[in-house]
């Protein structure tokens, strides 16, 4: 019997021939090293698109990197580059026209608060109802600061309460009149109005004329407030007072007591004109002085018998706490700077001339329910 030849075993010569578990399958080391490799590959890409596309396929320029700096310029849109600066071009409107410099949008104007009311505070008020003057009695004159003079106050002013009203009014005259209000409230209250400008108004170069619109107050407040410091006293009959400084803009600011805001937000008020957010209206508060003198209803510059309490509320030593006016006025304006108040040509609508009169002639007996009201923490 012939034997068969013994097979020699060669371990190199069997690797190259036939496949083997060792030499095909990577160990799990390998495995992980190719794992992470193509992971951070991956990654790298990715990163370098995303700054690709902020340096400059969307923005067209360098990343900003000062974005979180308080002192940088604000973040721009993400469709932009980079914001310009404040002062390369003039705010606009939706329609692209700059806003005049006085205007101002309303959420920019910060809060303010009222002085807290002491222990001893009078916390009641009284509100005298008198129309938004339906009956348009309106006029160019002013009584108190320009009597007998037809045409003094040198712009339109609105009236609400007397009937009557004009450059001759005396005491006995408005005693004598009609009213508007309840109750027999004849006193006078009135201020310049507000217009729609025409074309070469609040959009463009200004007139220095009063033309336009005339807008109608939407409503009228006409309140009596008590002292955050102690008990009113009675005013006068026939005490005259105004608020604000119709010549402000030609005379640094003098007396100014401007107050513009918006509905939803008559905690932040402004003497500019105020730019409200969709659905709002335009608010005017025209607050009076409310420290007397105790002796006089009038006086040579119409201001010295009746002046302002301090910040926190309490009126001078020598005068008496009486009941303070405030009136408030809103209106339904166009949107944008639309709209401007009536002032004397050399003062061109300047917001911080707005301006507001009051004579007091309510009967006595009204004047004590006022005061009742008010000292005993009522609102009436």
């Amino acid at each position: 019997m012939r034997r068969r030849a013994k097979t020699l075993y060669y371990p190199a010569k069997r690797r190259q021939t036939s496949a083997s578990p060792r030499a095909t399958a990577p160990t799990g080391w390998s495995l992980n090293r190719v794992g992470v490799v193509m992971v951070i590959m991956v990654l790298a890409v990715a990163a370098g698109l995303i700054v690709g596309m902020k340096a400059g396929i969307i923005g067209g320029g360098p990343l900003n990197l000062s974005a979180g700096d308080p002192s940088a310029s604000p973040a721009p849109a993400p469709a932009q580059s980079k914001a310009p600066p404040p002062s390369a071009a003039p705010p606009t409107t939706a329609t692209g026209a700059s806003v005049p410099d006085d205007f101002i949008d309303i959420r920019r104007v910060k809060t303010v608060r009222p002085p807290k009311a002491g222990p001893d505070a009078s916390t009641g008020s009284f509100v005298s109802r008198c129309g938004i003057n339906e009956n348009d009695h309106n006029n160019t004159d002013d009584f108190q600061l320009a009597p007998r003079v037809d045409g003094g106050a040198r712009h339109l002013q609105d009236y609400v309460g007397n009937l009557s009203t004009n450059a001759s009014s005396t005491d006995e005259s408005l005693a004598a009149a009609g009213t508007t209000c309840r109750r027999d409230d004849r006193s006078t209250y009135y201020w310049p109005v507000l217009r729609v400008p025409d074309a070469t108004g609040a959009g463009g170069d200004r007139s220095r004329e009063n033309v336009g619109q005339v807008l109608r107050p939407t409503s009228v407040l006409i309140q009596f407030r008590g002292n955050p410091r102690g008990e009113v006293v009675a005013m006068p009959r026939f005490l005259r007072m105004t608020t604000g400084n119709p010549k402000a803009a030609t005379q640094d600011g003098a007396d100014a007591k401007a107050a513009w805001s918006c509905t939803g937000f008559t905690n932040r008020v402004t003497a500019e004109y105020p730019l409200c957010p969709r659905g709002g209206q335009v608010v005017r508060t025209l607050d009076f002085p409310s420290c007397w003198d105790g002796e006089n209803t009038d006086s040579a510059d119409h201001r010295t018998h009746v002046v302002f309490p301090a910040a926190d509320g309490a009126c001078p030593a020598d005068t008496k706490a009486i009941p303070q006016l405030r009136m408030r006025l809103t209106y339904k304006v166009p949107r944008g700077p639309s709209f401007l108040v009536d002032t004397a040509p050399e003062q061109l609508h300047n917001p911080i001339t707005d301006h507001a009169s009051f004579e007091n002639v309510m009967p006595t007996r009204l004047m004590d329910s006022v005061v009742s009201c008010i000292n005993r923490g009522r609102d009436c």
